[in-house]
């Protein structure tokens, strides 16, 4: 296998040019199998292949950097810089990462993980490349999802005034995760169907070149007087109206095309696009029909590409899903906005039953939760789906647009609390703590699937600002007959014990009730209190739990800094309740990738590491 050659940076190198396809399909090959067994990002993988093999080829790496926007797509990139054996092991615990990671490779030359932050990192590489006198290459790798990030068009404005090289790659497969929504998508669109431009000009100099002794010249002249051709040719020339040197668009899966236009960007002394179009998918034709399914796939029959693993039970997102097509029936006040993740967060039936009433703004946080403060100044109930570790991209306009305001917007924050195998960046472990500094804000978790249905309905009736959060994965359906109605600030009674009692947050309700068994068998009868809402606790039950009760125990999936808590403790010390306090939190630090029941126990938040907190407490 050529594949086989490779094994460290730059070895694709002493790789054949003829050999290139042959690589690239034993890519392609090897991913499909690997990601077929522990699962993965496969469509944004095998969309970038030969993109991947023509920067290896350009680059000199770990001299010069290669920066991945979001970073799901850079399997190959790891494969060409020498760690084949490391997929043995992706994303599992202690193993390597799905994204790139400085602590793994000098290769990854910045972690990412959150879309629309590469172009703004080069910038920053570049800077100090300068400054410091220094000689390497910049290249940024994003995609057209991530570029209707205003981040990104922020990072953009200002590599537009560089007068040294800076080369910026725009991935371009017409989705980010769903479908590419917006004027950025069309504009992109308009110059990828250019083909008379993009003909003429390769015509053109190929004429020019055989010209002898004044060929090279004149296409010199032209090249530098292009500006304007372009202007009659191209819609709106955006990139090169700010300033910015624009090539392409390109074919992504022609190696030898990506590898011409990337040696003709290092050349010029500014910033430079290199427009290349891909196919998400590209080489396995599951893929390629469902791109959207294998954005983040979970182990999957190759043949036919369905997962390995049968019919899973609802998950909190299929609830969600439910839930809201039945109640953007009763209200047609209810609206629904996502930021390009229509089916990850549960609201692709709502957007098929009110395509009216639904928004998909892009991967462009802030701007849909300012959208949802003025859809709700005006009038209508905005539900806002989004991921917990995304959320926290919006925070200054929950803050100043949303909360100053008690605008009664609902956020729906699925993945909070631990997700798993995308580690650090995708860890919904802060939004118990970024949410509860602001005020007017209510914060609630369901302990199952029937909980969460009647507070995506309390919400709707709820006067201001409002969060649920809700954890990836299976919805716990223990619990069924424990439906007492949701009230403000009230928190509710599943178990009165005795001495003991577990107050347990949202996903921690279900670790409570089996502490509750260990404990059972150790001779203790604890109480176990649902919490429901992490802002404004329930005084009231704390109040009467330290009547009869000597030992209190906090649980929640959030990290112990500005969690609830904390915040619980801070409370209990100031009214001088007379407790012993136990803090069931996650640890100050980032979590490694890893399956959540592993993470779990190595964080000390599963049921046996807490119960045996809590008897080595209570013998002491």
């Amino acid at each position: 296998m050529i594949l086989d050659k490779i094994e460290e940076a730059n070895d694709i190198k002493k790789i054949d040019p003829k050999d290139y396809p042959e690589l690239a399909q034993e890519i392609r090959d090897f991913l499909v199998n690997k990601i077929s067994v522990t699962g993965g990002h496969l469509g944004s993988n095998l969309g970038v292949v030969e993109l991947t093999m023509a920067l290896h080829l350009v680059a000199d790496l770990p001299k010069d950097k290669i920066i991945w926007d979001v970073g799901h797509q850079s399997y190959t990139h790891k494969l060409l810089t020498g760690r084949k054996e490391g997929f043995e092991s992706l994303r599992k615990y202690g193993g390597m990462s799905g994204f790139p990671k400085r602590k793994e490779s000098d290769c990854d030359s910045f972690d990412t993980g959150h879309s629309s932050t590469s172009i703004s990192a080069g910038l920053g590489y570049v800077k100090a490349r300068d400054l410091k006198g220094e000689d390497y290459r910049v290249f940024a790798v994003i995609g057209d999802g991530a570029l209707t990030g205003g981040m990104a068009f922020e990072a953009l404005n200002n590599a537009s005034r560089l007068k040294t090289n800076y080369v910026i790659v725009l991935n371009d497969n017409e989705m980010s995760i769903a479908e590419n929504v917006g004027g950025v998508a069309r504009y992109l669109s308009r110059i990828r169907t250019k083909e008379p431009y993009k003909n003429f000009k390769i015509d053109l100099e190929k004429q020019l070149i055989r010209i002898p002794r004044v060929g090279e010249h004149v296409l010199d002249v032209l090249k530098r007087y292009k500006s304007g051709f372009k202007h009659l040719v191209v819609p709106g020339m955006f990139f090169e109206d700010m300033g910015i040197t624009y090539l392409g668009p390109v074919d992504g899966h022609d190696v030898e095309a990506c590898l011409k236009m990337l040696n003709e960007a290092v050349k010029i002394p500014k910033c430079v696009i290199v427009h290349v179009y891909t196919r998400k998918g590209n080489g396995y034709m599951p893929a390629e029909k469902h791109p959207a399914r294998f954005h983040g796939t979970d182990p999957f029959d190759i043949e036919t590409g369905l997962l390995s693993k049968g019919r899973k039970k609802a998950s909190y997102t299929d609830i969600f899903s439910t839930v809201m097509t039945k109640v953007g029936q009763r209200d047609e006040r209810v609206v629904a906005i996502t930021a390009a993740m229509p089916d990850g967060t549960g609201l692709k039936r709502f957007s098929r039953m009110y395509p009216n009433r639904f928004f998909d703004v892009g991967i462009a946080e802030q701007h849909a939760v300012t959208f949802a403060a003025g859809l709700a100044a005006g009038g209508l109930k905005p539900i806002v789906a989004v991921y917990s570790s995304f959320l926290q991209r919006a925070y200054d306009q929950i803050l100043s647009d949303v909360c100053l305001q008690k605008l009664p917007v609902i956020f729906c924050i699925d993945r909070a609390g631990l997700v798993g195998s995308d580690g650090e960046t995708h860890q919904g472990v802060f939004d118990i703590s970024y949410l509860s500094s602001i005020p007017n804000i209510t914060i609630m978790a369901p302990k199952n699937k029937w909980e969460l249905s009647d507070m995506i309905k309390y919400a709707l009736r709820f006067d201001g600002p409002i969060a649920i959060r809700y954890p990836r994965g299976e919805a716990y359906d223990g619990l069924e007959d424990k439906r007492a109605r949701v009230e403000y600030k009230k928190s509710e009674m599943i178990h009165k014990g005795k001495d003991i009692a577990l107050f347990a947050l949202g996903s921690m309700v279900k670790t409570a009730v089996e502490v509750r068994e260990i404990l059972k068998d150790k001779g203790y009868d604890p109480t176990i209190v649902n919490v429901r809402f992490a802002k404004p606790f329930d005084t009231d039950m704390l109040k009467k739990l330290s009547q009869d009760h000597s030992l209190l125990v906090t649980m929640e999936e959030n990290v112990y800094v500005g969690g609830f808590g904390e915040q619980i403790r801070e409370y209990v010390s100031d009214e001088k309740l007379p407790f012993d306090l136990l803090t069931v939190a996650l640890p100050d630090e980032f979590i490694q990738h890893g399956s959540v029941d592993i993470l779990k126990k190595e964080t000390g938040i599963d049921a046996e590491s807490i119960a045996g907190t809590i008897i080595e407490k209570k013998s002491m």
